[in-house]
């Protein structure tokens, strides 16, 4: 597994102190109001919470996600929080690039070489469990989020919680 460093013992104290103030909100907010990377405010998650892999699984959690069906890919900035439900389609690498196209709204081309490591992250969200992965860049910003999708009742989709539960195990033994 990879490990954050922090550069300072006080971003790890401003880290901490920023998520016991909103344990369920945000990470992107928790981590600007403490003036720290999203990555570190991962790293102070309570043991468990966010469990990071590193980058070279990229392919395999590719490959394996492709088969949770609809999943919610999430790409936020400082502008806009985008939302697209779908399911992945295949990829494949050339011109540096991982290329996707398939059958689905979820489709383009990501700079996989940028992906650092990637964290699978089961916490609470505004009250309510929450299960995604994270692929983080270097500068411990999330490149994209992959999100388990609600059922009607807003209950995670247990099919997809096992294949995420079970891919976050097999890969961090």
């Amino acid at each position: 597994m990879t490990a954050v460093a922090f550069h300072t013992p006080e971003r790890r104290e401003r880290a901490v102190t920023a998520l016991n103030e909103k344990p369920d909100g945000i990470v992107e907010a928790i981590a600007a109001k403490a003036d720290v990377t999203p990555a570190e405010v991962l790293a102070v998650l309570p043991q468990g919470a966010a469990v990071t892999i590193p980058a070279a699984q990229f392919s395999a959690i590719w490959t394996d996600m492709m088969s949770w069906g609809e999943v919610l890919m999430i790409v936020q900035t400082g502008d806009i929080v985008l939302e697209v439900p779908g399911m992945l389609p295949e990829g494949s690498e050339g011109h540096g690039w991982f290329n996707i196209h398939g059958d689905s709204p979820i489709g383009g081309h990501i700079k996989k070489d940028n992906c650092h490591a990637i964290s699978f992250v089961d916490r609470a969200f505004h009250g309510r469990r929450s299960c995604s992965v994270w692929f983080m860049n270097a500068d411990g910003n999330a490149m994209f989020k992959i999100f388990v999708r609600r059922d009607e009742n807003k209950e995670l989709k247990a099919d997809q919680l096992s294949k995420f539960e079970t891919l976050r195990d097999t890969l961090s033994r």
